[in-house]
């Protein structure tokens, strides 16, 4: 990865395609019985397709040596019809003639040709039925192997941490763990039978070659070598657009899903055109890759075809030529003919399974920058059993950062007694947000220990930790199903009882029975259909059920109207009761009653106290509490030199 990409963006210049493609394909090593099947059914089938020009030839050798017995005296032998022809000066047509299975004055056999075509026939028909069932398992192979590789991305995207997803667009997360699954999963399905099936076709075919005639066998050889290099350059040049391809695939859908996730602000704000000219942009960048991908690799195809028309003239001389001097029969010729060009076709079919092949294996390799990225420090193998039930969270020198050169937070240390109320204030960007982020262990300290009852956090369980801890935050996010549900997610064994008891301590059942089908009411994302109000009353009973012994409500309030706002303040302080509760908040009537008002800068505490101490104090949080309320008689210099904003 280039100095200064952010985790998971694809490098411009792609691993390299082999140990791609074989760490693709040991994705396939628990299906080994039935790869070993799938081969074995190839074989056969290969096989019985490879033997049916060569029979075929010898329908041709009857039909032709009918026709030229025919033409013959009756009553003589093949021996004096040759000394005749010889008599007469025409050398070549005996030797011809001394090739053939020929009875003068006898016609064609068509019962033999009947037994032939319908030995060839059978042929055939077995043939496409191995061919179907090989297939079959193939594909059921493939799509086991592409549900185990999902199950791992998915298990792989728990296990990363915050950071990731911080600098990694969502909209490409989102393209390498759909579009790209389906690309290899596409690409692996198109190419591995065809590409088995070609490879064991060529070598039966080359067989074949050798057993009818060495000297055409190695003619149609000679244009092997200009397939394998003219290939082989063409795939060399079109790889990095392939890689283009699906990076920028990647990125059009960042911007679309960005584009559409702020569709209301971009539309509020006019930015309309500026959206739409970054998404040509984008799209200009993958229409140009795209197509510069398929057309080199689109070239291979024709010049193949090219190089085996080549072939096949060579052959029909040459072999014309042997069936003159009585070298070859003219089924065997046929034979050969069909066999070139069945030489050629997998070779084709080869050229052109390496245009799919490389489009998945650009595409495997941004699934694998997921799996490889660095993944959160594991949970401790031997947990600390100490009960965390009473919720004393202490904070000892504290220090964090997202980039190494920009300190968040330094040196914090404080204390939240066990179901004390502790407010967090602070203007944004003082790491009021940060601190609940890191008693949740969604990043690892820099340094310093946060403990919980005395117990360091990194040495409980991320699941166990955070059963402990319940957040209402300020962005109410639903999911899509029934109000009941959502509810439910805070708890999934809960009874019914218990969901409702919850909606009752959270004002939930004074709206939800005004609802079409009430509890059962369909919600989606978005919570469509209720209110921001009423959207944020759903998470709180969400934590209520929960039963948390720590609770973080991050500016919960700060987005419904002020009637609400009383239905939420009353449903959150029932929630806090005998709980150690952390409040951010902006709005500084809320938190009049907190135990204990933190107030932050720059990563720093800068006084603590109660509502009435900091005022007392006339510290910074007096400076904010008189801007809040007493705005239109604050002076000017105050607030400039003031570092904390409402």
């Amino acid at each position: 990865m280039r100095p200064g990409m952010p985790p998971g963006a694809p490098d411009a210049k792609a691993k390299s395609f082999g140990p791609s493609l074989k760490r693709l394909l040991a994705r396939l090593a628990p299906e080994k019985a039935y790869l070993v099947a799938i081969f074995v059914l190839a074989t056969t089938s290969v096989v019985l397709t490879v033997l049916g020009p060569q029979i075929l030839g010898k329908a041709t050798n009857i039909i032709f040596d009918g026709v030229v017995g025919k033409q013959l005296p009756a009553g003589l032998s093949k021996e004096q019809a040759i000394a005749a022809l010889r008599a007469q000066g025409q050398d070549r047509l005996a030797d011809m003639l001394g090739g053939m299975h020929v009875i003068p004055g006898v016609g064609v056999d068509f019962s033999a040709v009947g037994r032939v075509l319908v030995l060839v026939l059978v042929l055939y028909l077995a043939s496409a039925l191995f061919g179907w069932l090989q297939a079959y398992l193939l594909i059921s192979v493939i799509n086991r192997a592409m549900k185990r590789l999902r199950a791992e991305i998915e298990e792989k995207i728990h296990r990363l941490p915050l950071r990731y997803f911080d600098s990694t667009p969502r909209g490409d997360v989102l393209s390498r763990v759909t579009n790209d699954v389906d690309n290899v999963a596409q690409s692996m399905q198109q190419t591995l039978s065809q590409l088995v099936v070609s490879v064991l076709t060529v070598i039966g075919i080359l067989a074949m070659m050798f057993w009818i005639s060495w000297l055409l066998a190695i003619i149609a050889l000679l244009t092997v070598p200009v397939v394998v290099v003219v290939t082989a350059q063409i795939a060399k040049r079109s790889k990095p657009h392939f890689v283009n391809q699906w990076r920028y695939t990647g990125l059009v859908n960042a911007q679309v899903e960005e584009a559409y996730t702020g569709h209301e602000v971009v539309t509020a704000f006019g930015r309309n055109r500026e959206v739409g000219q970054e998404f040509d942009r984008r799209n200009g960048r993958l229409y140009e890759s795209s197509f510069k991908a398929q057309f080199i690799s689109g070239l291979i195809m024709p010049v193949i075809m090219f190089v085996g028309n080549l072939n096949y003239v060579l052959i029909a001389v040459v072999g014309g030529l042997r069936v003159a001097s009585g070298s070859l029969s003219l089924g065997e010729v046929q034979a050969f003919i069909q066999y070139s060009r069945q030489f050629t076709q997998p070779l084709t079919q080869i050229g052109s399974m390496i245009n799919l092949l490389q489009s998945g294996v650009a595409s495997a390799e941004r699934i694998f920058e997921i799996l490889d990225a660095e993944e959160q420090v594991p949970d401790p193998e031997v947990e600390d059993q100490r009960p965390v039930d009473r919720g004393r969270v202490a904070f000892d020198a504290v220090s964090f950062r997202y980039e190494p050169d920009k300190p968040v937070i330094e040196d914090l240390s404080l204390v939240a007694e066990p179901g004390h109320v502790v407010a967090i204030v602070g203007p944004t960007g003082a790491g009021k947000t940060t601190l609940v982020n890191l008693l949740e262990r969604f990043y690892e300290l820099d340094s310093g220990t946060i403990s919980i009852d005395g117990v360091d956090i990194t040495h409980m369980t991320r699941d166990r930790l955070r059963s402990r801890i319940g957040m209402v935050l300020q962005d109410t996010w639903l999911f899509s199903g029934t109000i009941r549900e959502n509810i439910a997610y805070g708890n999934p064994s809960a009874t019914e009882e218990e969901i409702v008891a919850a909606a009752r301590a959270a004002y939930v059942d004074r709206f939800v029975h005004a609802l079409p089908h009430g509890y059962d009411t369909v919600i989606d994302e978005e919570g469509a259909g209720v209110s921001a109000g009423e959207k944020q009353l759903i998470t709180i009973a969400r934590a209520f059920l929960a039963k948390p012994t720590i609770l973080i409500l991050d500016e919960a309030t700060s987005s419904v109207d002020t009637r609400t706002e009383l239905l939420v303040q009353q449903a959150m302080a029932a929630l806090r009761r005998d709980r150690t509760s952390f409040v951010i908040a902006h709005r500084l009537s809320t938190i009049r009653d907190a135990d204990l008002i933190v107030v932050m800068d720059s990563g720093h505490i800068v006084e603590t106290g109660t509502h009435t101490q900091l005022l007392t104090h006339r510290g910074p949080y007096h400076r904010l509490y008189n801007a809040q309320f007493v705005g239109a008689a604050v002076d000017q210099d105050l607030v400039d030199e003031s570092p904390v904003d409402a």
